[in-house]
């Protein structure tokens, strides 16, 4: 006859249940450690492309305030100002050719027309390319339409002057100074307010890579009126194919609660409205 030892069945039976506690307690731990992973690592579940590590994506994103557009790039499709600060072309995407990617190198600026008028700036932009010293004076440059007035009420500047000397392309990008090439008529709301945060996110990549940008900056001028309308800004980061650059806009050359006479440079405060009215606002703001 043959006997079976109540122990070592019971034995057998412990050694099952804590194989299988164990294999749940794995199963239980692998699912948790995904988890995780889905909320502290974004792409690891969901397999996206991972953004470098040096900078973050400073791509074309639509700011408060701004339009879509698809505007061709030509100064008879670009409307007129209708409140917006600037306005979107050709859905953010510069129109840089392959030939201009590849073969653009330094600075180039356009030669001034007959009624003294800058044209289209463009440059290959590095790091090395950016200045480390302070700017020195540009006053002696009086670029086309330059009639300069002081608008104590509504300009938040000490002095409050409507127009600046405006960089097609920014001093922090290149270090040019006094260059009347790339120097046009702009209000201080133009060169403190909209320009400089599209100009600033060129800064920021170039500071923190060894990259390129393609930059272009072109201003518009109706007829033969002497006060560009405003710019268009394109730029492109080169070497990740505008992964990290990548935006073309029309900025508006304008003046909250002030009227500008495009043609001559005069200009006129906008009567009947209070500061509120004509959003006044910080320098460094964009609506």
């Amino acid at each position: 006859m043959f006997f079976v030892d109540r122990k070592d069945i019971l034995m057998k039976r412990s050694k099952k249940r804590k194989h299988a506690w164990c294999c749940d307690m794995r199963t239980l731990m692998g699912i948790l450690i995904l988890c995780l992973l889905s909320f502290t690592v974004p792409g690891i579940l969901e397999n996206e492309e991972e953004q470098p590590a040096a900078y973050e994506s400073e791509a074309y994103l639509p700011d408060e305030g701004g339009s879509e557009s698809t505007c061709i790039a030509d100064p008879d499709s670009i409307p007129d100002y209708s409140g917006e600060d600037y306005i979107v072309l050709n859905g953010g995407r510069p129109n840089f050719t392959e030939w201009e990617l590849s073969h653009i190198t330094g600075e180039h600026y356009s030669e001034l027309d007959g009624l003294s008028r800058c044209g289209t700036a463009v440059a290959m932009l590095s790091r090395d390319m950016m200045p480390t010293e302070k700017r020195g004076d540009i006053g002696e440059i009086r670029p086309s339409g330059w009639k300069q007035k002081k608008y104590e009420d509504l300009i938040d500047e000490s002095p409050p002057y409507l127009y600046n000397r405006s960089h097609l392309i920014a001093y922090a990008l290149t270090g040019q100074e006094a260059n009347e090439k790339n120097l046009i008529t702009g209000t201080r709301y133009l060169n403190a307010t909209t320009m400089l945060p599209w100009e600033e996110r060129v800064m920021r990549y170039l500071d923190r890579t060894e990259g390129h940008v393609l930059y272009r900056v072109t201003p518009y001028f109706k007829g033969s009126e002497l006060v560009a309308r405003g710019v268009e800004m394109e730029a492109y980061s080169v070497e990740d194919h505008g992964k990290a650059i990548c935006y073309h806009v029309f900025l508006y050359n304008i003046q909250p609660g002030i009227i500008i006479d495009y043609a001559t440079g005069k200009s006129a405060e906008e009567q009947g409205k209070s500061r509120e009215e004509i959003g006044i606002i910080s320098d460094r703001t964009i609506r």
